[in-house]
């Protein structure tokens, strides 16, 4: 999603993670339908460990949504989000979902045994940080989606159920449909270290 001056755009680290091939190129869809226009893109920060990306096209500045404080956001507030769910597939139609705010929780949790830890888990132990569980579901295509505030239609976190899951349910056989969310802080901290903020 857009943000900033109308350039940047936030996404999560894990969507741009993946090598290039030959003649292939990073880039945004801009429009709906049949009428959307590709922009080349660049990624200009990212941080693995909150799965946050900022990315920054070339062309004309977009509509921009505003950052939120994510510290202002409550268990039961009503949020929204907006994105391509299944990506592509169902065409180029942004899609809306409502719910709630069911808690702010950790990104890791202690397992039983030792030999259910992870590299990645033992990594997010070290610094744990929080996330927000949603009563809304997400489904593959929505990751980098803004979560926002219905009032005020600011974003406060972006939604990332993959890297969450892969640390919150590694040791359930049948993970959940749960959807998480990362605060926008973590976009907003990468964003002022390039100067893309003030």
């Amino acid at each position: 999603f857009v943000v900033a001056d109308g350039t940047y755009v936030v996404t999560n680290e894990h969507v741009v993670a993946q090598p290039l091939a030959d003649r292939e190129q990073l880039g945004i869809l801009v429009g709906t339908g049949s009428t959307a226009e590709f922009r080349a893109i660049q990624i200009v920060a990212r941080e693995p460990g909150f799965d946050v990306a900022i990315l920054r096209h070339k062309g004309p500045p977009l509509p921009a949504l505003r950052l939120g404080d994510d510290d202002a956001v409550e268990e039961g507030q009503e949020i929204a989000f907006t994105g391509y769910p299944i990506g592509a597939v169902l065409g180029l139609f942004p899609v809306t979902h409502r719910g709630i705010i069911s808690a702010r929780t950790p990104v890791a949790i202690p397992v039983q045994r030792t030999r259910d830890l992870t590299p990645t888990m033992v990594r997010r132990l070290k610094q744990p940080f929080f996330v927000f569980q949603l009563d809304a579901t997400a489904y593959p295509g929505n990751s980098g989606s803004p979560l926002y505030d219905q009032r005020s239609g600011e974003a406060v976190a972006i939604i990332s159920s993959v890297f969450v899951k892969e640390t919150k349910e590694q040791v359930l056989a049948n993970p959940s449909g749960i959807t998480f969310a990362v605060p926008i802080r973590y976009a907003r901290e990468l964003m002022r270290e390039i100067g893309a903020l003030r």
